[in-house]
């Protein structure tokens, strides 16, 4: 069994690189295509990420347009667009051809405005090209621009023989048959058929008979992240997509939502630690300090402040020198409270899991941060007593951390589902911008308490 998974798995090498390079450089096409033929179209789009854009683009040219249009939805999007750029309207039009409209879709989009209808100009399957036309006026973020027009329908006044004579010719089209939707003479979806219900029911029945009537559905200008959320919490593999009217329009698969979630998982990933664009690494330096700059010069803004306050309390540094040392240990308490409430707000919001009112969100997060904070400030008292030997000090400094824990994680709780409530993504709360607020809260109440305490 070893044996056979080792032959199955595909292992990107120097060696193939090499090859795949030489056979390239002498122009043997009859041995790239043998060598090719090997492997599946994700692995060959591996091997072209790989290449440089001149070998890239030789291959695409090479091989047939039924494999090279499933490659180029697998490249990496910078050298999709490199190998774009590098084949006329008419070759981009053939590979779109092979692909479904929701794949061809999202290639032509990437092209400038202008090749967009040079591209779809070359198409020559009129009912393709109009289905893609179709599809790239809706919003990129909304279901309508997610979905493919490639599906089985069937309506409710055929029979069951009929409708699997029907059935065959519409599948040729279709990559996965998910689900059958049933719809009325109107268009409107009614309903949707297992091929089971189709293979165990009688010949002459109508399929108004056998229909399911509970189908989950999405409208066309749902949001893909409420898409995401329907489809997971259904176990969907797919889902039809329809309009004001009802109408079916087209359906969504599983694969879809999948890059969905990957990209917004990514774009989260940045914004939680301060990347203000959706950046890779292979971005130019210029694109990568836009992106990082802004949130920098928070934190400076941040330490600058955090500077100012504690020149304000000079008097008390002067008097008590100790409180001076155990500023850091409070900022760092502040920030990473604010961070973990944060997150896990962030995270039920994501997964939609954040129910009941925000006061009582705020209140069981103050009694968590005041139990968190007491226990560690006994522990921090006891070693400030041990180690200072004044008990006031030690009281100032375990008190004032307490209520800088309960601050942050209110802090940490309500911007996240401030900022959801205004449309604004909440992930940018368990970033920099929580992390420096709370470090210059916390340090401005923490001598305020400290300084109420020691009487200064």
């Amino acid at each position: 069994m070893e044996e056979i998974q080792d032959s199955i798995q595909f292992q990107l090498t120097n060696e193939l690189i090499e090859k795949v390079e030489l056979f390239v450089n002498e122009q043997n096409d009859k041995e790239l295509k043998k060598l090719l033929n090997e492997f599946h179209y994700a692995d060959i789009a591996e091997i072209l990420d790989e290449l440089d854009l001149d070998d890239a683009v030789y291959l695409i040219k090479l091989l047939d347009s039924e494999t090279t249009s499933d490659i180029l939805t697998e490249l990496d999007e910078d050298t999709r667009e490199k190998v774009l750029q590098n084949l006329s309207a008419k070759e981009i039009a053939e590979e779109v051809e092979e692909l479904d409209t929701d794949d061809a879709v999202d290639i032509i989009a990437e092209l400038p405005q202008d090749r967009q209808q040079a591209v779809i100009n070359q198409i020559e399957d009129q009912e393709h090209r109009d289905e893609i036309q179709e599809l790239l006026a809706y919003d990129e973020d909304s279901a309508g621009g997610l979905m493919a027009k490639e599906l089985v329908k069937v309506y409710e006044t055929w029979t069951v023989a009929g409708c699997l004579r029907r059935i065959r010719g519409q599948a040729k089209d279709v990559t996965r048959v998910h689900s059958i939707y049933v719809v009325n003479k109107q268009e409107q979806l009614i309903g949707r058929l297992s091929l089971k219900d189709l293979i165990v029911a009688k010949s002459e029945q109508k399929i108004a008979e056998i229909k399911k009537d509970n189908v989950d559905w999405v409208h066309v200008n749902d949001d893909v992240e409420d898409v995401a959320r329907v489809m997971a919490k259904y176990d969907l593999e797919a889902i039809p997509v329809v309009d004001d009217s009802q109408t079916l329009l087209g359906r969504i698969t599983i694969d879809d939502i999948v890059d969905v979630l990957k990209e917004e998982a990514d774009k989260d990933y940045q914004l939680a630690a301060g990347i203000t664009q959706d950046v890779d690494l292979d971005d130019s330096i210029l694109e990568l300090t836009k992106a990082r700059l802004p949130w920098l010069f928070l934190g400076l803004l941040g330490g600058i402040g955090a500077f100012i306050i504690m020149e304000g309390f000079q008097e008390a540094f002067n008097k008590y020198a100790v409180l001076f040392f155990f500023t850091p240990l409070i900022a760092a308490m502040a920030g990473n409270v604010g961070v973990q409430s944060s997150a896990i707000i962030v995270q039920g919001l994501a997964n939609d899991d954040v129910k009941g009112s925000v006061n009582g969100r705020l209140i069981k997060e103050m009694l968590l941060a005041a139990l968190n904070g007491v226990i560690l400030a006994v522990f921090l008292f006891l070693f400030v007593w041990i180690y200072n030997g004044e008990m006031l000090k030690a009281v100032a400094i375990s008190v004032s951390l307490v209520a800088v824990i309960i601050i942050a994680g209110l802090i940490g709780t309500f911007v996240p589902l401030f900022l959801d409530k205004k449309g604004i993504d909440p992930a940018i709360a368990t970033g920099p911008f929580i992390t420096t607020s709370n470090d210059i809260l916390g340090i401005l109440l923490y001598f305020w308490i400290a300084k109420l305490i020691l009487g200064i």
